[in-house]
């Protein structure tokens, strides 16, 4: 097939893209760079433009000869979107309809959605399946709920295939140690660890101790990348128009904060100071996938079950590449 990815300079984007080109199908880029990084996409062709640019997408959706779409591109901070909805709305939201538009436009009918577990919200459950019901906590949640069901108002409308991936947290680097994770800023749990292990920052804050978990702090599902791509691969091949699925990524295993920075203490053999200091607001308790439907259903199985084996390959990235990717 040849799919058009977009976000596909981002973290998780281009480690689908650089997947799934390695598989055998051709790919192609569009993304803004406002987070993505040019060389996160490993030579491949790279359009860059913003998704709201419904006639550039249209062109780039036709000129391509797309058969599918992978879409990534959203903003994704919980605590950005609380403190600046309207943002995360327009870019979202209505970068999605644009990019709906542009499919319609250019008679591409297969899409993939990269949404996410924080569309459960509060939920007291152990772990999440597809059918937990969704009660968003955040805006930025709330946005991922509301372009899910855009996307089966126009599919349902509109005669195309879709499949919705809830995924949770996003972790790892590349085996070879090539390319990994490198927001600005950065606020993801194991890469701000892993910089304190390397002296780039003093402490490592420890957002709230008072969670109903075992030990107080939020427990999270962490997926490597390799293997969320491995799952998008599967689940583009298995869509098509008038297909309508949805599907949970997680390893089904959930390590709290403090594991986390035990985890990275013993990867990187040093020691990890941290700060307690006040809950963010937007953060559940517990995230944790119940992976059962991608598994038997598409016959998905992680390679990384080990949390140290994922820090491991950050690691390896982060001591490779300690300013990250060069400037775009």
């Amino acid at each position: 097939m040849k799919i058009l990815i977009t976000g596909g300079a981002g973290y998780v984007g281009s480690a689908c893209l650089r997947y799934v080109a390695s598989q055998g199908h051709e790919v192609m880029a569009f993304d803004n760079l406002v987070m993505g990084h040019r060389d996160a996409t490993d030579g491949h062709p790279l359009v860059e433009g913003d998704i709201a640019d419904t006639e550039l997408l249209t062109k780039t959706l036709k000129d391509f000869g797309a058969d599918a779409v992978m879409h990534f591109a959203a903003a994704t901070y919980v605590g950005e979107s609380v403190e600046d909805p309207e943002y995360h709305y327009r870019n979202n939201i209505g970068g999605t309809l644009s990019l709906l538009q542009a499919m319609r436009a250019a008679g591409v009918d297969r899409l993939l959605f990269s949404s996410t577990c924080a569309t459960y919200g509060m939920t007291q459950s152990e772990t999440m399946s597809e059918a937990t019901p969704q009660d968003p906590f955040s805006p930025y949640a709330r946005t991922k709920m509301a372009v899910e069901w855009m996307i089966r108002d126009f599919a349902h409308a509109y005669g195309m295939g879709f499949t919705l991936l809830r995924y949770f947290n996003a972790s790892g680097a590349d085996a070879d140690g090539r390319h990994g994770e490198d927001h600005r800023p950065e606020n993801h749990l194991i890469p701000l660890v892993l910089q304190v292990a390397l002296g780039q920052r003093d402490e490592i804050k420890v957002f709230g101790t008072d969670y109903p978990t075992p030990d107080g702090t939020c427990i999270r599902d962490y997926v490597h990348t390799r293997d969320l791509a491995s799952a998008h691969l599967l689940a583009i091949e298995a869509t098509e128009p008038g297909t309508a699925e949805v599907f949970n990524i997680g390893t089904g295993q959930g390590q709290s904060v403090m594991d986390i920075i035990t985890a990275c203490e013993k990867v990187t053999g040093k020691s990890i100071p941290r700060t307690i200091t006040e809950r963010r607001p937007g953060d559940p308790p517990r995230l944790v996938a119940d992976p059962t439907k991608l598994k038997t259903q598409l016959g998905w199985e992680p390679v990384y079950t080990s949390i140290e084996d994922t820090i491991a390959t950050a690691w390896a990235w982060h001591k490779a590449h300690e300013n990250g990717y060069p400037d775009n």
